[in-house]
Formats: C-alpha cells, structure tokens, sequence
C-alpha cells in the first residue's frame, strides 16, 4: 500500500533541490518547495496534514538552515499546536558547499524540529563506504546515519552533483518509505 511521503525542502542554488527530487524518486513521494520568501505553496500546509511522512530537506548555510527554512520551521507553531504532526514518520537531508560544512547541526536542528513535533525520526540506515577503496562517489561516503548528506562545491552548477550523493538521497528515500509502510500497516 503506497504511503503519502512528501518532502519540503528549500534549494537556494538547485543542489538540495536535486536531492529533494532524488529522495523523492526513492520514496515515491511528493515534492513541496519552499520558496525564496520563505512560504509554502498554496495548499502546502494541508498537503503537510495529510502526509504519513514528512521529509525535510534543507542546505546547510553558517551552520544551520538558511533563513528562508527557519520562517517555514517557525511557521510549522501552529501545527504543532495541534500535534497535528504528533506520530507522523520524520527524516531529514542537508547539502553544504565543503566536505563538513557543520551539515550535522543542520540535521540535528531537523531532528529536534520533528520532536518537538512528536514525530518518529528515520535515519539513512546505510553503512559509510570507509575502506581503503572507498571513492568520493560511493553511496553515503559523507557517512551520515542521521540523515542524508551531500557535498557540493559552491561553484559547482546542480547537474554537477556526484551520482554517488544523489545515489545515497535515493536509497536514503526508499528507507523511509520501508519504514512508513512498516509503522502504517
């Protein structure tokens, strides 16, 4: 039985944006952009309401969510008012332009988001490729269990993105959806 994943994400340049559009792949879900004021589409917060799970995606700029993501996050007060989210499956991604970038305080901003929602968090559940052979391109070589990270180099265009991070945001995907089926049934 299909699950109603949707994944809202911010993309200030196009990386998280392929991302977005790769975990969506992996999950079978539905993509909700915020924009570049900070707003959600028309309709945005019910299709929110209705999801199953709710994946958030967002780059890491000065070691947090751009602006833009904190106005939707601070926006999401009046569902959670309601704990109109309370038991929905919750994961995240992030994409920085350097290797560390401080992406894991992005994800743990995300995680504390989702509890604070009283949300159910899933992490990536891939093991990091850290053999000797291991090389940039292989699935989850950021290495990140707590959600999906990508690496992009700030002048790098988003049709640049290395098919191993796209590769991992679309594993990362399907997880989730596993997981949403198995806590839906």
């Amino acid at each position: 039985m299909s699950k109603n994943i949707v994944i809202v994400y911010f993309s200030g340049y196009g990386h998280t944006q392929r991302m977005a559009e790769a975990v969506a792949q992996g999950a079978s879900g539905t993509l909700l952009a915020v924009d570049k004021d900070g707003n959600l589409p028309e309709g945005g917060w019910e299709t929110l309401a209705a999801a199953d799970a709710i994946v958030f995606g967002a780059p890491t700029y000065m070691g947090s969510v751009p602006w833009q993501y904190k106005k939707f996050i601070d926006a999401s007060s009046k569902p959670w008012y309601s704990q109109q989210w309370k038991d929905k499956i919750a994961a995240g991604f992030t994409n920085s332009a350097s290797m560390n970038g401080d992406k894991l305080s992005t994800l743990h901003y995300l995680f504390t988001l989702s509890q604070q929602h009283s949300m159910i968090w899933v992490g990536t559940g891939l093991m990091p490729s850290n053999s000797k052979a291991a090389t940039r391109n292989d699935v989850n070589y950021v290495a990140s269990f707590s959600g999906a990270m990508a690496q992009t180099p700030s002048d790098a265009s988003p049709d640049e993105m290395l098919p191993g991070d796209l590769e991992t945001a679309r594993l990362f995907g399907a997880r989730v959806a596993a997981v949403t089926a198995k806590f839906s049934a």
